[in-house]
């Protein structure tokens, strides 16, 4: 598990190779990884957006933007917590991926931008 925490939002992600849903001959591997969001800070918060820069080993960086996450923009009160899964496919076994979420301040609309920890995505594909 790697963590970050911005303005007293802590992010947590932990990264699982998906094998069963991966075909390394055909260059296909497939991650899920789970965020856990925590707001530690005396203000509630709204996650408006999303910024993911996946590198893969076999590709291009690449850029991924977008309302949300996962369909949602969930409101985190002091305290509350956040968690969701979503997935990564990459054309080689190793990548990794970082990021930020822009929250949105309730008590005056200001935007914060709070960072996604870089994480690794290592296949195992000698696992059998």
């Amino acid at each position: 598990m790697v963590s970050a925490i911005t303005s007293g939002i802590k992010v947590s992600v932990v990264v699982t190779y998906q094998a069963e849903f991966s075909s390394p001959h055909q260059h296909h591997f497939v991650f899920t990884y789970k965020v856990t969001i925590e707001n530690s800070s005396f203000q509630t918060v709204q996650l408006m957006r999303r910024k993911w820069e996946i590198h893969d080993a076999g590709e291009t960086h690449k850029i991924v933007e977008g309302d949300g996450v996962v369909g949602q923009q969930p409101v985190l009160e002091p305290g509350s917590v956040h968690e969701y899964v979503s997935g990564c496919n990459l054309k080689s076994g190793l990548g990794k991926m970082k990021g930020s979420y822009y929250m949105e301040k309730i008590v005056d609309g200001m935007i914060l931008e709070v960072k996604i920890p870089e994480f690794q995505l290592i296949a195992d594909i000698y696992d059998n």
